[in-house]
């Protein structure tokens, strides 16, 4: 066995401070704006991400007078890092939850775009409600969201999807729209007429997984144009999504909800696309027959409100 791979993980893995500063240069292009949402100076932001790339070996950030970019490396590390911050989220969580006996506690399930843009929102309402709910949240795809909901490991999920799996009952609680985005580089950001279903259909795509909503909303969108390209990128998560495509690697099909601060900034330029649906409902879902009590009904009364 390599000597480096017979080490401790811990001394071949950055540490968690390290990966969450990754994904704030991702979520914000920016170091120094990384740097002041995490209380720490931007010479030690520039120190950590310097560490970073020398102990994984690869360069992970582009940086310019305009801002930070992640490489593509760096946007499939982010990707990675993603997965080991909502581990570590869903550990601390966990801890917590064992600290102290609760009243109650509310398990809820939410697709990525739910969980990261509505939920907060949400969970900070029924926190004034219900301030003594112990409430845990699992973040997935919307298939994994139905799973967990239909083993009973959630009380409550949040999906993105255009239908509801057999043994599941829902309701609406938002709309939400796809954009396509590109970086302002890219040829389709000065098409002032957008490109058409069938081009976006043959263009190979930065894209979420199979089983997210998002996909499964796109691939019933162009169906009619022969069903997507082989994507350019396959990514499971929002950021790594986004990150890969601000760095000008190719258009991405995204959440409105998801893209609203990148386009702001012109980070990414949405993209009108013509012939093609492409709205979704978001949904609540729990066991056919067990309407939602306690807690979870007042969550879901919070989120139709």
């Amino acid at each position: 066995m390599d000597a480096e791979q017979g080490s401790p993980l811990a001394h071949r893995v950055p540490d968690l401070g390290s990966l969450e500063l990754l994904l704030a240069v991702a979520r914000l292009g920016s170091l120094g704006a990384a740097a002041r949402e995490l209380g720490i100076t931007q010479p030690a932001a520039s120190s950590r991400i310097r560490a970073m790339e020398t102990r994984l070996g690869v360069a992970l950030v582009d940086r310019s007078p305009r801002g930070s970019r992640l490489t593509a490396q760096g946007a499939l590390v982010t990707d990675w890092a993603q997965r080991v911050v909502e581990a570590a989220g869903a550990f601390d969580a966990g801890v917590q939850a064992l600290r102290g006996r609760r009243d109650s506690r509310l398990r809820v399930a939410a697709s990525l775009t739910i969980a990261e843009y509505l939920m907060p929102g949400w969970l900070i309402a029924l926190r004034a409600e219900r301030p003594d709910t112990a409430v845990s949240l699992r973040a997935g795809n919307s298939v994994a969201v139905a799973e967990a909901v239909l083993a009973r490991e959630a009380d409550l999920g949040f999906v993105e999807g255009l239908t509801v799996p057999d043994g599941l009952d829902s309701a609406a609680v938002a709309r939400d729209r796809l954009v396509v985005a590109v970086a302002p580089g890219h040829p389709w950001a000065r098409r002032r007429s957008g490109v058409t279903g069938r081009e976006l259909a043959a263009t190979p795509l930065i894209l979420r997984e199979r089983g997210s909503g998002t996909r499964q909303v796109l691939d019933a969108a162009l169906a009619a144009y022969g069903g997507l390209a082989e994507p350019l990128l396959e990514l499971a998560s929002t950021t790594a999504v986004k990150a890969a495509a601000v760095s000008g690697a190719g258009p991405c099909v995204l959440s409105e909800l998801a893209v609203g601060e990148e386009l702001g900034a012109r980070r990414l330029v949405s993209v009108p696309v013509g012939g093609a649906a492409l709205e979704r409902v978001l949904r609540a879902v729990w066991p056919s027959g067990a309407r939602p009590a306690g807690p979870a009904r007042d969550l879901l009364s919070l989120t139709r409100g």
